[in-house]
């Protein structure tokens, strides 16, 4: 299989937040080299969507290559996110990581187990900002918009504030 470029959302508001998306983005990367991770937007603080009686998350984007196809790469984040200590809990609670496939190259798919693009990125000024930061021009296969539009319009643009470069 050719190589995909992907986005995937990073989020964590449990324990070290920091640590938690640094250290996911590492194991991606480490079996077998199958998803390399090529850059990422700068780390934003955001307050709690959906559920808020919470603590405020840390978010970034990180814009990959991989051959893995889309259930694989979210097989492997599944992993990721057990190994970092997350939890079943309730919808939209607090993690310690969160990872959602935003974009996988121009497909969308529409199964149980996997929707993409990610089916609430149109909504969620925490996911959009980032990735609009690293991917303004790409078209939001669904929405036949640009992403960086999508980000201009989106409610709770007040709610992500930068804090600067992961690394």
């Amino acid at each position: 299989m050719n190589e995909v470029t992907a986005y995937l959302g990073l989020g964590s508001n449990l324990g070290s937040r920091w640590g938690s998306l640094r250290l996911a983005l590492a194991m991606l990367e480490e079996p077998q080299e199958e998803i390399r991770v090529l850059r990422t937007s700068q780390v934003y603080e955001t307050p709690p969507w959906g559920f808020t009686d919470q603590p405020d998350f840390l978010n970034c984007v990180a814009e990959i290559t991989t051959a893995l196809d889309p259930y694989l790469l979210l097989r492997r984040a599944k992993e990721v996110e057990e190994e970092l200590g997350r939890q079943p809990g309730p919808r939209y609670g607090p993690r310690p990581i969160d990872l959602d496939i935003l974009l996988y190259g121009d497909q969308s798919l529409d199964g149980p187990e996997l929707q993409v693009p990610h089916p609430r990125l149109h909504l969620r000024a925490f996911a959009l900002v980032p990735l609009a930061e690293l991917a303004p021009s790409i078209i939001h296969p669904i929405l036949n918009d640009t992403i960086g539009h999508l980000a201009e319009s989106v409610e709770g643009l007040e709610g992500p504030k930068p804090l600067g470069p992961l690394s």
